[in-house]
């Protein structure tokens, strides 16, 4: 009996605000999306990181008869006798232990792979000794790529160390702050919905202020009179969750797996279900905890003796 009455005043609140509840609901939806999103943003761009620090490698060129570094003579390419210089040190006790693996491509065979992509009349023109015999080097850790860069760095015959994650670094940073952003604005709306949630509470507790004051008077404790405000907030962000979960869903249901997956070919693994299903726990929580805290501040100035 108790619990119905609870639930009974609970939802009258309800109706009786109905306008400010949809608010609440809009805006608790709006911002625990942006927070999923934030979440799934947040975790697409770890997958990515792990999947391309694991292929990523770290290329050494040698010189070619165009390389114009000064490590390299002009006209010349790498001699044999520098190129079993970087060999020795790649298998050197130095540099070992940091290389899970490695390829040495030669000049002809960078050429003949490059021809397939050439222009024909490029192409034509242009002869092995052009191109850089190439090491590829897988490392153990790819954070210490830095490491062959130093060993390599003005050694006789080496035109360039690059490494690969370089390239994609400037995509993580832009993921990053566009998480930021998303962060940011949720957490904006996040204080509106709190906000919102305290006004529907103190408005339906004012409209009641009478029969507040009967049952202050009949005995009912704190907690019998607290708990249908507290419901009515708490409610109303559990349909804003809800909604958010929906929109989470559809994220990663159309929005990558019928629409990115297929035209963003360089990323193989993206999000799935098995994240929304833990972002939606995340989401619910907070939007539940959120307005069950701002609820019980607000109503707490109508319990004061």
């Amino acid at each position: 009996m108790r619990l119905g009455l609870i639930l009974s005043e609970a939802f009258t609140g309800l109706r009786r605000n109905a306008s400010m509840v949809i608010s609440v609901i809009l805006v608790t939806f709006v911002s625990l999306t942006f927070v999923g999103a934030a979440m799934l943003m947040q975790m697409q761009i770890g997958k990515m990181q792990s999947y391309w620090a694991d292929r990523a490698q770290v290329a050494v060129f040698m010189c070619a008869t165009v390389s114009d570094a000064p490590s390299c003579t002009a006209g010349q390419a790498a001699t044999q006798e520098q190129i079993d210089q970087v060999t020795a040190t790649l298998d050197g006790p130095a540099l070992a232990p940091l290389i899970r693996n490695y390829t040495f491509s030669t000049s002809d065979e960078v050429f003949e792979d490059a021809k397939a992509q050439l222009p024909e009349d490029i192409a034509g023109v242009v002869t092995a000794d052009q191109f850089n015999a190439t090491f590829s080097i897988n490392l153990v850790d790819q954070g210490q790529s830095d490491v062959i860069s130093e060993a390599f760095s003005n050694q006789a015959g080496v035109e360039e160390v690059t490494d690969q994650m370089q390239y994609l670094e400037p995509l993580f940073q832009t993921l990053t702050v566009a998480t930021y952003v998303a962060v940011g604005i949720a957490g904006l709306m996040l204080v509106a919905a709190v906000l919102l949630i305290a006004t529907t509470i103190r408005l339906s507790a004012f409209a009641r202020r009478r029969e507040l004051g009967i049952m202050r008077l009949v005995g009912a404790s704190n907690r019998f009179i607290q708990t249908p405000f507290v419901l009515e907030g708490v409610l109303a962000a559990l349909i804003g969750s809800a909604l958010a979960s929906v929109a989470v869903w559809a994220i990663v249901g159309v929005g990558v797996n019928q629409y990115l997956r297929d035209r963003i070919g360089f990323i193989t693994s993206w999000v799935g279900f098995a994240d929304v299903a833990i972002v939606v726990p995340v989401i619910i929580v907070i939007g539940v905890l959120l307005a069950a805290l701002s609820a019980s501040f607000a109503i707490r100035r109508w319990l004061r003796a």
